[in-house]
């Protein structure tokens, strides 16, 4: 019996070669498996990237304060009202026909940030600022009737002393700019849309 299985012995396997494309093409058996699992790779790393980068999208409610109205009908001459817009004091002003002279009477080469009040309204009435200082960003006073208005009728920052006239332009003090005219829009006589 010995005999008969040394003769015989276990079954012999064929050697074979690297596992081939049957179609001859060449690519191996591995070959496939590893382009099969990039492939997944990528396409798992592809939706969980999706919803990551999703969420670093504004919310809806940021979105909401992306642009805000304003009813201006409220406001009567000579006062003024402050708005929250982005996070930041939107100032609307409904300017006296003597506000708007002064400020038109004043020579654009007095000014250190140079700009004529027209360019910094839409209409002559209605003066849209953001009610930052533009030194270091304090809000300035002049909105109530009962704050200092400044030496040139405007508004005033306490902090450092900056002086802003009656159309928002720096007059005297620290702030190196005017303050900033925000993007509004009238869709209506009454009514604006800030941003």
């Amino acid at each position: 019996m010995a005999d008969t299985l040394a003769q015989h012995g276990a079954p012999q396997v064929p050697e074979h070669g690297p596992a081939t494309d049957p179609d001859g093409g060449g690519g191996t058996r591995r070959d496939f498996l590893t382009l099969t699992t990039a492939a997944f790779t990528v396409v798992g790393l592809g939706a969980a990237a999706v919803p990551f980068i999703a969420s670093m999208n504004p919310s809806r409610d940021v979105l909401a304060l992306a642009s805000t109205e304003v009813d201006l009908s409220p406001i009567a001459v000579g006062s003024a009202v402050t708005i929250m817009w982005r996070g930041k004091p939107v100032f609307v002003r409904h300017r006296t026909a003597e506000e708007i002279q002064a400020a038109r009477s004043v020579p654009i080469s007095q000014l250190p940030d140079p700009a004529p009040d027209q360019a910094r309204v839409i209409k002559d009435e209605w003066l849209v600022l953001l009610g930052v200082c533009t030194h270091l960003g304090c809000v300035p006073l002049g909105q109530k009737p009962s704050d200092s208005k400044g030496n040139f009728g405007g508004w005033f920052c306490p902090c450092h002393g900056s002086h802003y006239d009656t159309s928002g332009r720096i007059r005297q003090g620290p702030a190196p700019a005017n303050l900033e005219v925000p993007e509004y829009v009238f869709t209506s006589d009454t009514q604006i849309r800030i941003g």
